[in-house]
């Protein structure tokens, strides 16, 4: 067997790794201690800036396969062939804890993959619940400043800042939904194979003829959804707050493969309008008896990363990141997820995060976008980096196009809030849909994080759960004493 040697980042091989250059035994260090210097310097740039949200992950490398072809719904190619393997990558996380936070923490957890098809990376960056706090991307922001630490005490709202929080959220009424979910025991989780995975947004399907439907996305995990109350995830987040991560890891460690289903639901354009909510709106879901869950394929996770910071860190996921088939629905939240996440990465990363091995497309990538640092891949040789051109024999061409939702758009330009916001019905059908010992921890657990937020606050989110259910109301309001 071949030794192996330490060496410098340039390939040079290291003799002595214990000791620095100076003058003499116990004398100054001398500045021309390359590989000090190198060592120190790369040390200092270890770290790149935390995710906003979503920093702390796990992620597990696989594949998906799709039943049978879904040629009379989209054209996409990853999703015609049942013989066909695609290469997955997957990251879980939770969204709004630091790096260093617990994985057991109440939190909604990001449930983001990516596939590597032979027309691309998609990326179908979800949660694992099906609706969120906004319907509208410019108050993004201001939600994630509301549920992060304070900015004169950084206290986080897990503690003693949950004033910020409910501060939001109750003159927030589309959150009402979203906050049935969180609150249960839905928002306290232990095992990411346990969990269930939504793409929250509403995504376009077009088939090769260039009809077009609207798609909901669902992740059901093999293993079956498990929960945990709020008082084991608080004495997990003590004693064990790794055991999301740890647990995902082992299981693939041992061999045994982590199973999700994909399922999808359809909705027909012209049923858009016919309802009591709007579909694009990710505050809403669309009810399963109307709109039945299709099975679509699975996936698989059988491999674990091999170096956490070069594959989960450096991942970079993006809702703009589609292939020829599928689509981006006017949902103003996904509009602005569009370009809010690689505009992050480009800051994180730098412009070239695509060219990282866990990012890289495994199709052929062929452009004119060059430089920028950390370009190590340019994608092609000689004179020509323009198009149209005819020199070296025009490299390049437009590829044929493709089936695409057409789209008539007529209007004002202005900024409105949608006229059919519905934000409490579901919210009520939600509780109500509950066993008793659901719902006693649902409202439980709001008065627990609520009771720490001042009068005011409290009396208006009771009012907004009032009107969702009035019991509901009317419980939560007798646990804070209103």
């Amino acid at each position: 067997m071949k030794e192996k040697y330490l060496t410098t980042n340039q390939g040079v091989p290291v003799s002595d790794n214990q000791n620095s250059v100076s003058v003499g035994e116990r004398g100054p260090v001398l500045l021309q201690d390359v590989h000090l210097i190198e060592k120190l310097a790369h040390f200092d740039r270890e770290r790149i800036p935390e995710r906003v949200v979503h920093a702390r992950g796990a992620g597990a490398h696989g594949y998906f396969q799709v039943y049978k072809s879904m040629a009379k719904f989209t054209c996409a190619k990853f999703l015609q062939s049942p013989e066909e393997k695609t290469p997955v990558f997957v990251r879980f996380s939770t969204v709004v804890g630091s790096s260093g936070s617990a994985d057991t923490f109440r939190d909604p957890r990001g449930f983001a993959v990516k596939f590597y098809t032979d027309d691309g990376n998609y990326d179908l960056v979800g949660n694992d619940l099906p609706v969120f706090f906004i319907r509208d991307a410019i108050k993004f922001p201001d939600m994630v400043h509301a549920f992060k630490p304070a900015p004169d005490t950084n206290i986080p709202v897990s503690s003693s800042a949950n004033s910020r929080f409910w501060d939001f959220i109750s003159q927030t009424p589309e959150s009402t939904h979203m906050i049935t979910w969180l609150f249960s025991d839905r928002g306290t989780v232990k095992s990411y194979r346990k969990i269930e995975g939504f793409g929250v947004n509403t995504y376009i399907w077009t088939n090769q003829e260039g009809k077009s439907v609207y798609i909901k996305y669902h992740w059901k995990p093999k293993a079956g959804v498990e929960t945990i109350d709020r008082h084991e995830a608080t004495l997990l987040a003590g004693v064990d707050p790794d055991i999301a991560t740890r647990d995902l890891y082992d299981t693939i460690a041992q061999g045994k493969g982590v199973e999700y289903e994909l399922k999808v639901q359809i909705m027909e354009m012209e049923d858009e309008l016919k309802q009591n909510f709007d579909p694009l709106d990710p505050t809403k879901t669309w009810p399963e008896d109307k709109f039945p869950l299709m099975p679509v394929g699975k996936m698989v996770l059988d491999r674990n990363p091999e170096n956490y910071f070069a594959e989960v860190e450096q991942a970079a996921f993006c809702p703009a990141s589609i292939v020829p088939g599928i689509e981006l629905s006017a949902d103003k939240l996904l509009q602005g997820r569009s370009f809010s996440y690689a505009d992050t990465q480009r800051y994180r990363l730098g412009p070239n995060y695509l060219q990282l091995p866990i990012n890289r497309p495994k199709a052929a990538v062929c452009n004119n976008q060059q430089n920028g640092p950390m370009q190590y891949g340019p994608s092609g040789k000689g004179t020509v980096n323009f198009e149209p051109s005819t020199l070296e024999g025009g490299a390049q061409k437009e590829a044929p196009a493709v089936p695409a939702f057409r789209q008539r758009l007529d209007g004002v330009v202005t900024r409105r809030k949608i006229s059919l916001t519905n934000d409490f019905e579901q919210a009520g059908e939600r509780y109500r849909g509950l066993g008793k010992v659901d719902s006693d921890h649902l409202v439980d657990n709001i008065v627990d994080s609520l009771g720490k937020a001042n009068r005011e606050i409290q009396q208006r989110m009771v009012a907004n759960l009032t009107k969702a259910d009035a019991e509901f109301g009317k419980r939560v309001a007798e646990g804070l004493k209103l």
